[in-house]
C-alpha cells in the first residue's frame, strides 16, 4: 500500500466536496494526492471519448490546478481512467492509505460509483473509505478552513462505533489519529441489546440483568480504550454506552460529530460483495463524513 490519499472523481458537486475535504486531509498528513476520474466505456464504443472525454479530463484538470492553487505544498496528481467504475476503485484502494469519495446520503454514491456500485467497492476496498457529503459541516473534524488551527471547545469531534463482538483495533486506530491529527476530542460508542429471550423474565430479573450487562459492557469499551488512551495521553477520549438498535443509535450519536468512524466486515454473496445492516443505515443516513474501515 502507498503513502497517498486518492479522491474520486466526476465533476458533480458531492465529487467536488470529497476532492477538497481529500486536500485538507492529504495536507494535514503529509500525504500527496491523487484525483482520479473514471469514465465506463466497451471495447466496441468506449464512452469516455470524444467530445465526453475532452470535457471530463478538462474539469478533472481544473480541479486539480483549483486544489493546487489553494495548497501550493501539496502534490497533486490527476489520472482519467477510461474503465470499468468498480475496477478503478477497487484498485486505487489497493495502493491508497485512503480513499475518498463523494455522497449524496439517503442513497447511493452518485456519479461513477452508482447502484449496487457503491456497495461493491466499500465491501471490498482493503484501504479505508471515506463518504462526504455536498455540505458546509461536512468539511472535515473541528469544521476548520483551510488552515488547522487547534480546535475550539464546542467544535465537532471524533466518534467511533465499535463492535466489540469483530476486530476493533484498525478502527479504532484510524479514529484516534483522526482525532489527534485534527486536536478534536474522540467519544467512542458502544450500542448493546439484551439477550434474546429476557423479556420474559420478571421486572426484577430483568432490572437486575440489565444492571450487569450494562456494567459488563462498561468494562469492556473502557479495556479497548485503555491502550489508546496511554497511546495518546492528551487528547480527550470519551466513551458512551448506548442500548438499543445500533444502525438507529449510530446516527442518533453521529448528530453531532466531524466524522463518524466504523468498522466493516467484507461480505460475499450471490448477488456480490456487500456491507453489513449498521454499516448500510450509517453510510445512508448519517451527515457527516462517514470513514468505513474494513477489518477483514
Amino acid at each position: 500500500m502507498s503513502r497517498l490519499i486518492i479522491a474520486g472523481f466526476d465533476v458533480s458537486t458531492e465529487s467536488t466536496a470529497a476532492t477538497d475535504w481529500a486536500a485538507r486531509e492529504a495536507r494535514r498528513r503529509g500525504l500527496p494526492l491523487e484525483l482520479i476520474q473514471a469514465w465506463p466505456g466497451s471495447p466496441s464504443r468506449p464512452l469516455g471519448t470524444g467530445q465526453a472525454e475532452r470535457w471530463g479530463r478538462q474539469r478533472l484538470a481544473d480541479q486539480a490546478d483549483a486544489i493546487r492553487a489553494r495548497f501550493p505544498e501539496l502534490d497533486v496528481r490527476a489520472a482519467y481512467v477510461p474503465d470499468d467504475p468498480v475496477a478503478v476503485l477497487e484498485a486505487a484502494a489497493d495502493r491508497a492509505t485512503m480513499l475518498v469519495l463523494g455522497s449524496r446520503g439517503l442513497g447511493t454514491l452518485r456519479g461513477f460509483v452508482v447502484g449496487s456500485v457503491s456497495q461493491q467497492v466499500l465491501g471490498r476496498a482493503n484501504c479505508p473509505v471515506v463518504l462526504v457529503r455536498a455540505e458546509p459541516a461536512a468539511a472535515a473534524p473541528g469544521r476548520q478552513a483551510d488552515e488547522p488551527p487547534p480546535a475550539a471547545t464546542g467544535e465537532p469531534g471524533v466518534t467511533v462505533g465499535l463492535d466489540l463482538e469483530h476486530p476493533y483495533e484498525k478502527a479504532l486506530a484510524f479514529a484516534f489519529e483522526a482525532a489527534s491529527l485534527h486536536r478534536v476530542p474522540l467519544t467512542a460508542v458502544r450500542v448493546w441489546e439484551p439477550p434474546p429471550g429476557s423479556e420474559y423474565l420478571t421486572f426484577g430479573a430483568i432490572a437486575s440483568m440489565d444492571e450487569e450487562l450494562e456494567a459488563d459492557e462498561r468494562r469492556r469499551l473502557d479495556a479497548a480504550l485503555a491502550p489508546w488512551r496511554e497511546r495518546y495521553p492528551d487528547l480527550p477520549a470519551a466513551t458512551e454506552l448506548l442500548r438499543g438498535h445500533a444502525g438507529i443509535a449510530l446516527v442518533e450519536a453521529a448528530a453531532h460529530a466531524g466524522l463518524l468512524v466504523i468498522g466493516a466486515r467484507h461480505r460475499s454473496s450471490p448477488l456480490g460483495a456487500h456491507l453489513g445492516p449498521v454499516a448500510h443505515a450509517v453510510i445512508h443516513h448519517v451527515r457527516c463524513p462517514v470513514a468505513v474501515v474494513p477489518f477483514s
